[in-house]
């Protein structure tokens, strides 16, 4: 069912929600013609549909499968696509150090080194080896894997946002699990906030947040979150000075695209508040709001915290 906000006579917001790739989206285009934003929302629905199927593991015809069969045997040639999406995720492993990380290790492989070794050893980017001239990749040990579940959301909503815009779509939002990302204004010419993205978020600190052309993903610390929503005392404790050490509740990161963001969120709260803050404010083009367990919050330069 299409939902219809009107803002101005001749521009309104259509809406869309459906369930893909595990997550509840909800794409909405600013246009003035029903049929037409109908049928370009369905356009945008087939291409998630595509990533979807393009980046999962099941079925013998997945080169993800195929990838991951082969780990330490051969390179496996692959999609130009995959391989495009594999080198991005290897970049920002390295810029996270590793925090961010597409190799895992396969639950049935088994080896006679201590668990810190093994980790190191089997879930290790560096070890994921790709030939450009030959558009293969190859996982240099056994046991390794490679998933896109950190990182195929976001790149799913940017292609259905190219595809929208090659289709002339001028202005909208997806989102894809609470990770919004806008292009073009309001029909009202305003830039996107986060209250005028996701109308659920207009009582929300932050809801006036401008994210024009921009990606905002959310990472929550579920754990932590579900302690204090309990009221239960859980508490970190600085060894060497005998405090309680705060714990990132709640990290966003705002970059031009949903890939990007999507995958910086959770290092970024793995990082830590100041090792976080520290790398974010050496790139260009991106931004964090970080939110501890007292409710202290922090940003990264550039992001006003009076917004």
């Amino acid at each position: 069912m299409l939902a219809v906000k009107t803002l101005r006579s001749n521009l309104n917001i259509f809406r869309r929600s459906i369930w893909l790739m595990g997550n509840q989206f909800e794409i909405s285009l600013v246009a003035n013609d029903l049929i037409w934003a109908e049928s370009k929302i369905t356009d945008a629905i087939n291409e998630i549909n595509r990533v979807d199927k393009l980046l999962s593991a099941l079925g013998d015809n997945s080169k993800v499968n195929e990838i991951n069969r082969n780990a330490g045997v051969k390179p496996v040639k692959v999609d130009p696509e995959i391989f495009r999406l594999i080198d991005r995720s290897l970049q920002i492993s390295a810029l996270t150090y590793g925090a961010f990380d597409i190799t895992y290790v396969s639950a049935d492989k088994t080896v006679d080194t201590k668990p810190s070794a093994f980790v190191n050893t089997y879930s290790n980017y560096k070890n994921v080896v790709l030939d450009p001239q030959a558009v293969t990749v190859f996982l240099k040990e056994k046991g390794m894997r490679i998933s896109f579940a950190s990182i195929g959301k976001g790149y799913a909503a940017d292609r259905a946002k190219y595809i929208l815009q090659m289709q002339g779509v001028s202005s909208g939002v997806i989102n894809a699990g609470g990770d919004l990302l806008t292009w073009g204004t309001q029909p009202n010419n305003a830039d996107w906030t986060i209250g005028a993205a996701d109308p659920e978020l207009q009582t929300q600190p932050f809801a006036n947040l401008n994210i024009g052309n921009m990606c905002i993903a959310t990472s929550v610390n579920a754990e932590r979150h579900a302690a204090i929503s309990n009221k239960q005392q859980v508490n970190m404790v600085n060894a060497k000075k005998g405090f309680p050490v705060s714990e990132i509740m709640r990290v966003s990161i705002i970059s031009p695209t949903a890939e990007l963001s999507d995958a910086m969120a959770t290092p970024i709260m793995n990082m830590g508040v100041n090792a976080g803050l520290y790398l974010i404010n050496q790139l260009n083009q991106i931004s964090c709001l970080i939110i501890d367990d007292h409710n202290r919050i922090y940003t990264s330069k550039g992001l006003d915290k009076a917004d």
